[in-house]
This record gives C-alpha cells, structure tokens and sequence, in this order.
C-alpha cells in the first residue's frame, strides 16, 4: 500500500513537471512570435504613428503638428506601438497556443463551445477597436479642436495622444465582449435569460455609467460606448437562448465521456476495488470487470449531472451520516479481505471459512 502511495506520488510529479515544461514551451513560442512580428514592424514604425494620429492631425489648425515634450519620446513612442501592434496581431496565434494548452482537459461539448467564443471574442475585441479609430477618436478630436478657448494652441503631446488611443482601444475593445459575456454567464448558469430580460433597465444605465468612467468628458462619446454595449448585450441576450436551449443531451453526453478511452479508468477502477477486497485478479474476467465498472461509473456520472442543476450543501448531521456509512463500508472491506487472506478476526472464535 506504501508502494502504490509513493508511486501515485511520483506519477503525480512527473504529471506537473510535464504540464510545467509544456507551458514553458508554449510561451516561449508566443514570446518568439511576438518578437519577430515586432522586429518586422520596426522600420514602418514612423508610418504606424503618423497612420495613428491621422484622426487628430486633420481636424489641427492649418500647419499645426503635433509634439514632442520628452527628449526621447520621438524614438521611443513609435516603437512602444510597433510592439503594440505586433501583440495585436498575434494575438490569434496567442490564443491557439493557450487553447492547445487546455483543449486537452475538456470535454467535447466544452470544445464545441469553447472554439466559437475564443474566435468571436478575438474578432469582436478587432472590431471595437476599429470602431473607436474611425468613428469616435475623430469626432473626439474635432470636438476637443473646436471647444478649446481662442488664446489655447491644441497641440497635444505625441506621448499623450498614444496613452488615450490605446485607452480608447481597450475600452471599446473590451465593451464590444458584451456578447461573449452575456453567453457565459448564461452557459455556466450564472444568470438566467429571464433574470437579464428583466434587469435590462439597470443594464442600459450601467452601460452609460461605464462610458461616462471610460471616455472623455463628453456625451458623444459617452453615448458612442453606452448605445453599442446595449445593442451587443441585446445580441449576447438573443444568442444566450439558443444557447440554453440546446443543452448537451444524454447521448452526447455518453459520446464524450464514454468512448472508447473511457473504458481504461473503468478497468482501473474495478482492478482497485479487487485488490482491497483481497480476491484473485486471475479469477476475473477483465471484459465483465470493466462492464460492471464502466456502468458503475456511467450511473454515478449521470447521478452528478442530474444533481448538478439543484446543489444543495450537506448539514452537519447529513455529513456525519456519510462519514459513519463510509467508515462502517471500509470496515466490512477489510473484514472480508482478512477472510480472504485466511485470518483470525479478533476478538470473534467463530472458524474462519475457506478461502475460494
């Protein structure tokens, strides 16, 4: 029993020192990426600004550029957004290297599910950042060029205007997740549909309360943000009922969990519960063992999943209760392993019968 103990141990280890190296791996490949993406961008790295601060530029007073305020800023802003971009645009291969990661340890229904959001959420975070380059940093700009007083220059610092960009960027791109978010929270039974339905009023005013923290001080741009994460979350609401309605049946269920591997854990499982009982492994069929184990197995998952929507916590009472019936389980296991084996149970005279 030491034996199997130190060897569940050791195969434990090894287990974490093979998930360790391959997560080392997979970011050193996502770090190497990333550095060749950016040094290809170096040499546009003048034209990625001047692309960037287009919006700003062409709503400046005739002859007006912007400025340098720092000494180095002129070197090192283009090239703080050429590594930007390079993360932008890895950004998929980023994902697929995480998903190689975790793909492994979920079910099939949970990839099926998993893929989709991982590409809309990439491709929706893409779209809210063009949505706030073409269409709300102009009109921010034309906006901040034409209110500021007679006897203000708007001339804004290079630095600066790339720290609210990127803001902009992370905003919107991150407002435009409403979908993705909306979908899990109802998947994972967070929320249910006729909850959100309900506390859509709440919902449209927190969507403006986070537009007013995340955009200027303006209500154009607090209305650009808050009317599009209302509409995305109409859509995450109208998909979320698809979704809750096509939850993954018993079959399904019963073709992911219990193919063709699953008959391995099954044996494990009916081999263990031999050798405690102290019977002959060789006087069993390994066909009927892994049978018995595989639909043992099959009724307490099915048990679990039933279960799964209505959880309660069991009472203290309710816990002694099932510690007392696993104790007195253990116990007629080992009795019946010390038959087996042919010895005396104490304090009991009674002969102790052959073994099989």
């Amino acid at each position: 029993m030491l034996n199997q103990s130190k060897g569940a141990e050791s195969a434990g280890e090894k287990a974490f020192l093979e998930h360790l190296i391959e997560l080392r791996d997979r970011l050193l490949r996502i770090v190497m990426v990333l550095g060749f993406v950016f040094i290809c961008l170096t040499p546009f790295a003048q034209d990625l600004y001047n692309w960037l601060s287009d919006p700003l530029v062409r709503n400046l007073p005739e002859g007006e550029k912007l400025i340098a305020i720092g000494v180095a800023s002129p070197f090192i802003v283009p090239f703080k957004l050429a590594l930007m971009v390079a993360f932008l645009l890895t950004l998929p291969y980023t994902f697929y290297q995480v998903w190689g990661f975790v793909a492994p340890g979920l079910y099939q229904h949970e990839k099926k599910m998993v893929t989709p959001l991982l590409l809309s959420s990439v491709g929706l975070f893409y779209v809210g950042m063009a949505f706030a380059y073409f269409f709300v940093i102009p009109m921010i700009s034309k906006a901040a060029v034409a209110f500021a007083p007679a006897n203000v220059n708007p001339t804004p610092d290079i630095a600066t205007y790339l720290d609210f960009t990127v803001a902009m960027f992370l905003a919107f791109g991150l407002s435009f997740e409403t979908p993705v978010a909306t979908i899990l929270l109802i998947r994972m039974g967070i929320v249910s549909v006729e909850s959100l339905a309900k506390a859509r009023p709440y919902i449209i005013v927190g969507a403006f309360t986070i537009a007013m923290f995340l955009t200027p001080p303006d209500v154009v741009s607090q209305i650009m943000m808050a009317v599009p994460i209302w509409l995305l979350f109409e859509v995450g609401l109208f998909l979320g009922r698809t979704v809750a309605k096509k939850r993954p049946d018993a079959e399904a269920f019963d073709a992911d969990v219990f193919g063709s591997n699953a008959l391995v854990p099954a044996a494990a499982v009916g081999t263990a519960s031999v050798f405690q009982a102290g019977e002959d492994i060789e006087s069993l069929d390994p066909a009927e063992s892994s049978s018995n184990s595989a639909e043992h197995w099959q009724d307490e998952h099915y048990s679990f999943k039933e279960m799964d929507d209505e959880f309660r916590p069991l009472t203290d009472e309710e816990l002694e209760a099932e510690l007392d019936k696993a104790a007195k389980e253990q116990a007629a296991l080992d009795e019946q392993g010390r038959y087996a084996a042919g010895e005396t149970i104490q304090p009991s005279d009674e002969p102790i019968p052959p073994k099989d």
